[in-house]
């Protein structure tokens, strides 16, 4: 039995069939008003349609918001000075969405008064957890409303039959639109479902939306400059630019040339295994150039250090727990390792590849020729101090193969 004592509920709404349904479900199953809230992060939709049709369904207060600068600057560059890859693939697009989602959600909730909170997540996904964790962590007693967890509309079908039945208008699908599960954002397009499930079976190449594919992209390599402050990328080709922009110019760079497309099987957090394609262009290019100015930039044992913690910073966003204590206290540290990192990075993109050709710091630069360099030491470096280096880290070795 539904529990339906809430008085205003904050729904996370798109305007599609998933959520327009839910909205009036919501209405009829527990008598209360609702709110909802429409985010544009990117994902290359219409949202402003959104307005029409919740207005449409009664709803009264509204909010339709432009986070892209947002999403961008705190939220996917902090993520990638870890240099963050789930499972060594999965740059996180999805997952990250997710955190800036919630904290609206629990916003909005606080400037209504509403006590609870709905979204349509499917209760077999990760993005269910993602949502509900950050919500529970920035509003301890919140409610959340989950309908595909309490609803018996298990399929399309019966969602369409819904909406006929309650008169709830239904855009018909759309020539050339996507037969698969789509999430995009600024970050990336994912798709799922479908064919796809099967994981032997190829993506077509109508799969794709924002890249070609490399066999079709130039047969010239298309060389660019990206400039960091602080371990972010803060212009592109000696152009300053906000990280939204940034961001956007560097996917449509990458998708010209057939870069950032993934194919993986990712472990899910509620327990299986589910099979994904990913276009990521322009973070794909960001994680290349990231890594070539941290070379020259970042001293050794720190770079190691985030290397070896990288791995259980991204299970955390991938999980859902970016607003918890450890990754907020993680994430302090990776930032502190930052302020060098500092400089411009040269790259060609040329065919689903991202080469780095060059990288430079005019202030935090730690590569030192006279010393890297295989001509006369000129006093900087004293080859003999090799020997007793060897010697010493080799005592180990030696009495351990003497007592063998």
């Amino acid at each position: 039995m539904v529990d339906n004592r809430v008085n205003k509920v904050v729904l996370a709404y798109s305007g599609g069939l998933d959520t327009s349904v839910i909205l009036k479900w919501l209405q009829d199953t527990y008598r209360c008003e609702i709110v909802t809230f429409t985010a544009d992060i990117g994902q290359g939709e219409e949202v402003a349609q959104a307005r029409a049709k919740a207005e449409n369904l009664g709803v009264k207060e509204i909010f339709i918001e432009d986070l892209v600068e947002e999403f961008v600057g705190d939220f996917v560059f902090p993520m990638f000075r870890a240099n963050t890859l789930y499972e060594g693939e999965y740059l996180l697009g999805t997952a990250i969405a997710r955190p800036l989602v919630a904290k609206r959600l629990i916003e909005i909730a606080r400037e209504t008064g509403a006590d609870a909170i709905a979204h349509g997540a499917t209760g077999k996904g990760n993005d269910q957890v993602r949502l509900e964790l950050g919500a529970y962590a920035l509003n301890p007693n919140i409610r959340v409303i989950a309908p595909w967890r309490e609803w018996e509309l298990d399929s399309r079908e019966k969602l369409l039959a819904y909406a006929e039945q309650h008169d709830i208008p239904v855009e018909a699908k759309r020539a050339g639109a996507s037969p698969y599960s789509m999430d995009a954002n600024l970050l990336h397009i994912s798709y799922e479902g479908g064919d796809l499930e099967d994981p032997w079976r190829e993506p077509d190449e109508s799969t794709w939306r924002w890249s070609v594919s490399p066999e079709n992209a130039p047969d010239e390599a298309e060389t660019i400059e990206l400039d960091f402050s602080r371990g972010d990328p803060c212009a592109l080709n000696g152009v300053a630019m906000s990280p939204g922009q940034l961001l956007k110019a560097l996917n449509t760079m990458g998708g010209r040339h057939g870069i950032g497309r993934t194919d993986i099987v990712e472990n899910r957090y509620v327990g299986m295994k589910s099979r994904g394609c990913y276009e990521t262009p322009g973070g794909t290019i960001l994680l290349r150039a990231r890594r070539a100015i941290e070379s020259i930039t970042l001293e050794r044992e720190s770079a190691h250090l985030k290397d070896e913690l990288m791995p259980r910073y991204a299970k955390m966003i991938y999980n859902g727990y970016w607003w918890s204590p450890e990754r907020l206290a993680l994430q302090g540290l990776i930032d502190a390792t930052q302020s060098p990192v500092n400089g411009r990075v040269r790259l060609k993109l040329y065919k689903g590849n991202v080469m780095v050709s060059g990288r430079k710091s005019d202030t935090d630069s730690l590569f030192d020729r006279n010393i890297a360099t295989f001509e006369s030491d000129a006093g900087s470096y004293d080859q003999k101090d090799a020997a007793g280096f060897i010697k010493l880290n080799a005592l180990r070795l030696r009495l351990q193969g003497r007592q063998e």
